[in-house]
């Protein structure tokens, strides 16, 4: 997949299930105070794929269209009807016009970044970036929450991520693919394929060296995140490497034809493959990233020609090839970019530029139902028409859909305590 650079470089009945909450990775205190609120408890997704639309996609041009609007918020595109009576999006998602029935939008979400490292720091991890403390990102959370098989990484970045591990460590940080698969060949990931003249009795041995090393350095700055995190670094990757169900669950050309197919040959497409083969393998946490939309000049001939097609194509194969294989609902599906653009057009440009005031994001799976549009912004697409989500909220909601508690208070290594979400409240109505 491209790398795309910006303009600016850069989620007393009751109590007889407290014997398995352990299995669900609530503690009896979350429980509790869940079951006071009147909230649901039980975990409904087992896993996640989160989509970053790097760069700041234009609201007003994609799920968030005025056509009503004076010619200089309007836009070049027109809206078309979906599968869900009284909802328009672009004409050019005509795919997921047809699915939106899968999916939910969520219009009027705001906030107040509008540089990209900041807003990308913003919805990587659900909490305003500070300068003093890096909030670990969402596949960080999710991998030291939930684990994963231990022949699999449980976080898998395709080809890249913005995402940090943050206070939790390296031990916690992604494997990233460095690249997307092609159409029908095995998609080979540096530190999983054996390649190079490495066969598996190679690896053994070298693990076995590395093994007396550590039994002789055993002790030395034992409380090193740095060293504790190489060693689960180490740990795992034997495990990977030697494990052909992990090689696996990276090769896409094992796919039925029939259903790789429907995800096209761009690099997007194929990614969304990976994603889904990945989570349906036992990777708790896949996030894809798909740039471009930093569409300040040419914005429409961009978005029509370039961007918008593979986006259209590859999400909607994602979410149906889900369903087809059982798991849309059990998979949480997020897909944000780190702001909206400027309702009002560039001219000069014939563009939109960066407006974290008025965006969009799409949820979909993990007990979340589709067909529905949540929040309405101004006439203009401004602003929220009412008070708006926060990526916060969004957040708060994403990690309810994991079963993970967002107020959850964890330790710095200095010892400092610090929830995940730092503001933001749970949507109630996006989980109804």
């Amino acid at each position: 997949m491209a790398v795309h650079r910006t303009c600016d470089g850069i989620g007393r009945r009751d109590l007889l299930k407290v014997g398995v909450l352990g299995a669900t990775g609530l503690t009896l205190q979350n429980f509790l105070r869940w079951s006071r609120a009147g909230e649901p408890a039980p975990r409904r997704a087992e896993a996640a794929i989160f989509i970053n639309l790097t760069g700041g996609p234009s609201h007003m041009d994609t799920f968030d269209l005025k056509p009503n609007s004076p010619t200089e918020y309007r836009g070049e595109f027109s809206p078309i009807a979906t599968n869900v009576p009284g909802v328009e999006i672009s004409e050019h998602l005509p795919r997921l016009a047809e699915c939106l029935d899968k999916f939910t939008i969520l219009r009027g979400v705001t906030h107040s970044l509008g540089a990209h490292e900041l807003g990308q720091k913003y919805i990587n991890t659900g909490s305003r970036p500070l300068p003093s403390l890096e909030y670990p990102g969402y596949g960080s959370v999710v991998a030291k929450e939930l684990g994963g098989p231990e022949y699999l990484p449980p976080y898998v970045a395709v080809p890249r991520t913005n995402q940090k591990s943050g206070f939790l460590g390296v031990k916690y940080a992604p494997l990233q693919t460095g690249g997307a698969p092609q159409p029908g060949k095995p998609f080979s990931v540096r530190g999983i394929a054996l390649g190079r003249g490495l066969t598996q009795d190679k690896v053994e041995m070298r693990s076995g060296l590395l093994q007396d090393l550590d039994r002789t350095f055993h002790g030395y700055e034992s409380d090193n995140q740095l060293l504790d995190g190489l060693d689960r670094f180490g740990q795992q990757a034997h495990a990977i490497i030697t494990s052909k169900r992990a090689r696996q669950a990276f090769d896409v050309s094992r796919e039925a034809p029939q259903f790789a197919s429907m995800f096209g040959t761009t690099a997007f497409g194929q990614s969304c493959l990976l994603a889904s083969r990945l989570v349906e393998s036992g990777v708790r946490f896949v996030t894809l990233s798909y740039g471009g939309w930093d569409t300040h000049r040419q914005g429409w001939k961009r978005l029509k020609e370039t961007i918008l097609p593979p986006f259209d194509h590859g999400l909607s194969a994602l979410l149906a090839g889900l369903e087809l294989k059982g798991l849309l609902e059990s998979t949480a599906v997020f897909v944000t970019g780190e702001f909206g653009r400027t309702p009002k057009i560039n001219t000069e440009r014939i563009g939109r530029d960066h407006f974290p005031r008025c965006m969009f994001m799409l949820m979909a799976g993990g007990g979340i139902r589709g067909g529905r549009v949540l929040g309405e912004s101004n006439e203009l697409g401004t602003a929220p028409l009412a008070e708006g989500f926060s990526p916060s909220d969004v957040a708060a909601t994403f990690y309810r859909t994991l079963g993970i508690d967002h107020l959850k208070e964890y330790h710095t290594h200095t010892g400092r305590p610090i929830t995940l979400v730092r503001d933001g409240s749970v949507i109630d109505e996006l989980l109804a």
